[in-house]
């Protein structure tokens, strides 16, 4: 078993509860981490036979780009699509930060860690 880490993966997007948050938006953070069968592709060397993160990145703006009230959904919708997509995948980990959050204080980043694994 091997494990491939995307971090600090940066978007705007417009997720939150308040209306302000789908008007005007805020820069989010997404670090990922997939665990695999990588033996394979250490032997071939083949794309094909790993997990490509150009793909990973993908899914991950692809779902940030849909505006959700919580952070949580949008982390469930990044899991359930790698688990779906990438076959290769037994365990995929992601955590989604709100930068600069609106919540009346000096705080660096607000975020949610999900964690799915194949049945």
């Amino acid at each position: 078993m091997g494990t491939i880490k995307v971090k600090n993966i940066r978007v705007y997007a417009y997720h939150g509860c308040l209306i302000e948050e789908g008007k005007i938006g805020s820069d989010y953070r997404v670090d990922l981490k997939v665990k695999a069968d990588l033996s394979k592709s250490a032997v071939t060397d083949n794309l094909e036979d790993t997990v490509d993160y150009v793909h990973l990145n993908k899914i991950v703006k692809q779902e940030m780009a849909i505006r959700s009230k919580l952070l949580e959904e949008v982390a469930k919708r990044i899991l359930d699509r790698i688990l779906v997509e990438i076959p290769i995948v037994k365990q995929a980990i992601v955590a989604v930060s709100k930068l600069n959050p609106p919540i009346g204080g000096n705080v660096e980043m607000v975020t949610i860690e999900m964690c799915k694994n194949r049945d």
